[in-house]
């Protein structure tokens, strides 16, 4: 089992970064798959990215491909989103996830943090 609290949300401009963490506790971090997922007011939770257990593989949502970056340090029980070139409609609540496959389907997912906001201005 692994709890997870995100970190680094806040209010920023359309066009600027920002980076969210992910703490995760136990010593099993490094053998859970990790992903994002982000969910706006009056929508569904989404895709953002998942990293493998390595790190040596990612996989990203299209909405996001190109300016946003996962990675993960195993040794900090960390994982980061790094998010470029923000955009309005990048506004979300954004949850941390752990599971065991490098998927999209939110259900694959079996720990899940408690969120942090992110919000862009235009």
């Amino acid at each position: 089992q692994v709890q997870l609290v995100e970190s680094g949300g806040g209010l920023v401009q359309a066009g600027d970064s920002l980076r969210l963490s992910c703490a995760g506790s136990g010593r099993t971090f490094s053998g859970y798959v990790m992903g994002w997922f982000r969910q706006a007011p009056g929508k569904e939770r989404e895709f953002v990215g998942a990293i493998s257990r390595s790190g040596a593989s990612t996989y990203y949502a299209d909405s996001v491909k190109g300016r946003f970056t996962i990675s993960r340090d195993n040794a900090k029980n960390t994982v980061y989103l790094q998010m470029n070139s923000l955009k309005p409609e990048d506004t979300a609540v954004y949850y941390c996830a752990a599971g065991n496959s490098l998927t999209n389907t939110d259900t694959r997912y079996n720990y899940w943090g408690q969120g942090t906001q992110v919000t862009v201005s235009s």
